[in-house]
């Protein structure tokens, strides 16, 4: 039990700075089209963190498979339906990212876009089950292992599908990311 507190605070804490880090992407990207100082900003950003943003992608991806094998495999949490839909998103992306950043491919972006732009809303169709009787009465989940009752929650919306959902959209933005800093460097722009 106290390893898996331990755990839930753990992941928490990392889906809170991935939101934050979405958060503050946004902010960037809508400072970028209002002023000069924000494209500047948002041109030393992409940069700087472009070369990086598929490694920093693929951590996202490990980390998160990592933890569902841990609540699976170690703590027993059996995964529902939508879980292994979440899985079967997630999983791959350790693979082809892990490929690209060997292969130094950008490339990858692409591959692994699918299963960020299936993944981000499964997991908010996922969360906003657990969170809206209406819309759980509506899913297809089997009674064993219900997809509208999470095995835990912290701080007072962070579930297992909330963390899936902030991981697919930290992944995605850091694959814009990578976007923005090959299309800056090809246009010759430089820090």
């Amino acid at each position: 039990m106290h390893g898996e507190a331990t755990a839930n605070s753990f992941f928490t804490a990392l889906t809170v700075v991935a939101n934050a880090a979405v958060v503050a992407l946004g902010v960037l990207a809508v400072a970028a089209t209002i002023s000069a100082g924000g494209r500047r900003l948002a041109r030393q950003f992409v940069l700087l963190v472009g070369p990086h943003a598929r490694a920093l992608a693929l951590l996202v991806a490990a980390v998160a498979t990592a933890g569902s094998l841990y609540y699976s495999q170690i703590v027993g949490f059996a995964p529902c339906e939508l879980c292994w839909f979440q899985r079967i998103c997630m999983y791959p992306l350790v693979a082809v990212l892990a490929v690209g950043v060997a292969r130094r491919d950008s490339a990858a972006r692409w591959y692994a876009a699918p299963f960020v732009l299936v993944g981000a809303p499964l997991g908010l169709y996922h969360w906003l089950v657990e969170r809206v009787p209406s819309i759980a009465a509506s899913a297809s989940c089997c009674a064993t292992v219900p997809c509208a009752v999470p095995y835990f929650e912290e701080l007072g919306y962070v579930t297992l599908a909330f963390m899936a959902m902030s991981a697919f959209v930290l992944i995605g933005a850091m694959l814009l990311v990578e976007r923005a800093g090959t299309r800056t460097r090809s246009a010759g722009v430089t820090p």
